[in-house]
């Protein structure tokens, strides 16, 4: 393979960014990815039954649509199309009512109850400075660019959840709206700094949405792969690397990879200290994942979940706090906090006519072998009675057959390893620039590097960055 300067392992949102920026610095880029379809976390497939498109991991795309990495990629001219459902995020309640994360903070208020002019204070501020926010919070640690709004943001960010809600809020329903918010992190909502993703998520909902790939998340890593290739990049499909020493020699490697493949691969090259302080590196709780084909859409008691593309299944804040708890004690709760996606309800393009798609996970222990499908199912039916009754055909997904499916996803953890306080920040180990490795030409960029998990591809931007610092 002569002429390339570059090759970068894995497809995922950061091998693709980091990709495409050393692309646009005029590199001659190789992508290798082990499976048969680009994309890692974004891919889509029928799951269960012929003409019914589902995501095989991520569905909806809160921080890809703020990220300033592929904001800045002409997207659009390669077929990326962005649905925005009515409301973004359904929150009910058993007395048949729901708390609605609204476009705009005024209507979000209007489902909250006494809490409403509280929300609005609260958040308003935020979402004025998303955008310059934004450049802080999805970067790794540095002196802030703004740095009195990112103070202000870090004034609530370093809170527990918990802590929060309880000081901003009176009210069940937004202490509950926020706590669910928050509860994507995959921590105890009583740890340090989970107000931090509560805050991320709802502002995100506010200033840009949290938007669907029209014909699903593969929809994005396809307008990826195509802007790559429009710049002579060249992406090979079932090509896994078993060891970088079967690599051409090449200015730059970049690893779309989690420590414990890089420890697979190119462990026998790196010093002993840093293979160890790799080797204990965290990884967090699990995902138990299911995917369904409906006769029909999902009949909730509270009508206005049917307009949201997210619906959270958990309660009060006291359930969620018990549900979130439960995996880091080895426990799997009896009424798990369930995220759910309807996405065929505002992209017909999901499923047959008449029919409709949901995907759907809850938080189980790392590597978990409980099958979790009759407690989420239950989750569901509390909230929607009939649920069951619906159901044509359904993929389950336990933290096994999710690492099966995308290598990065050890032992479950869709988040590339736990995002507590120190990991969060040092990912993965403590190093200056946290995309580097002890080789001079090889560098780390995927969830497990700042700013962690979520699509938005800024590991890859940075680590793409890095290497351009050092002649790549």
């Amino acid at each position: 393979m002569p002429g390339y300067d570059a090759i970068v392992i894995g497809s995922g949102p950061n091998g693709l960014a980091a990709a495409i920026e050393l692309a646009r610095a005029g590199r001659a880029v190789q992508v290798r990815e082990g499976e048969t379809v680009p994309g890692g976390g974004m891919r889509s497939a029928e799951l269960t039954l012929p003409g019914f498109v589902h995501d095989v991991c991520s569905a909806v795309h809160p921080l890809a649509i703020s990220s300033p990495c592929f904001r800045s990629l002409p997207l659009a001219e390669h077929g990326l199309a962005w649905i925005h459902p009515p409301v973004p995020l359904a929150h009910p309640f058993d007395d048949g009512t729901a708390a609605l994360l609204e476009r705009s903070t005024v209507a979000t208020g209007e489902t909250l109850g006494r809490d409403a002019a509280a929300y609005r204070s609260f958040m308003d501020p935020y979402v004025a400075m998303w955008d310059r926010l934004l450049e802080d919070i999805l970067a790794p640690l540095h002196l802030p660019h703004h740095p009195w709004a990112f103070a202000r943001f870090g004034l609530h960010a370093l809170r527990s959840a918990r802590a929060l809600v309880k000081s901003r809020f009176q009210g069940p329903q937004a202490r509950a709206l926020f706590a669910g918010l928050a509860a994507h992190c995959m921590l105890p909502l009583t740890q340090p700094a989970t107000a931090a993703f509560g805050l991320v998520l709802g502002v995100a909902a506010h200033a840009r949405g949290w938007p669907l790939a029209q014909g699903g998340s593969q929809s994005l890593a396809n307008a990826l792969v195509s802007y790559f290739r429009s710049l002579g990049g060249e992406v090979m499909t079932d090509a896994p690397v078993k060891s970088i020493d079967e690599l051409p020699a090449v200015r730059t490697i970049i690893c779309d990879i989690t420590p414990r493949q890089l420890l697979e691969i190119a462990g026998h090259r790196l010093p002993a200290g840093y293979r160890a302080r790799l080797a204990a590196y965290r990884y967090g709780p699990a995902a138990f994942k299911l995917d369904w084909a409906l006769a029909g859409p999902i009949p909730w008691t509270a009508q206005a979940c049917a307009r949201a593309g997210v619906v959270h299944l958990g309660g009060t804040l006291e359930e969620l706090i018990a549900s979130e708890d439960a995996p880091w004690h080895g426990q799997h709760p009896e009424r798990p906090f369930v995220l759910l996606v309807q996405p065929s309800l505002f992209d017909p393009s999901r499923a047959p006519e008449g029919r409709q798609t949901a995907w759907g996970y809850c938080h189980v222990p790392y590597g978990s072998g409980v099958d979790m499908t009759a407690r989420i199912e239950a989750q569901i039916e509390r909230f929607a009675p009939g649920f069951r009754d619906l159901i044509l055909a359904r993929s389950v997904m336990p933290p096994a057959a999710l690492e099966r499916h995308n290598a990065n996803l050890v032992g479950g953890d869709i988040n590339g390893g736990t995002q507590h306080l120190r990991q969060l920040f040092f990912r993965p180990t403590v190093r200056r620039v946290p995309y580097t490795t002890p080789l001079d030409n090889l560098y780390l960029c995927s969830a497990s590097t700042p700013p962690g998990g979520g699509v938005h591809g800024m590991g890859g931007y940075f680590a793409a960055r890095a290497a351009l610092r050092r002649g790549a």
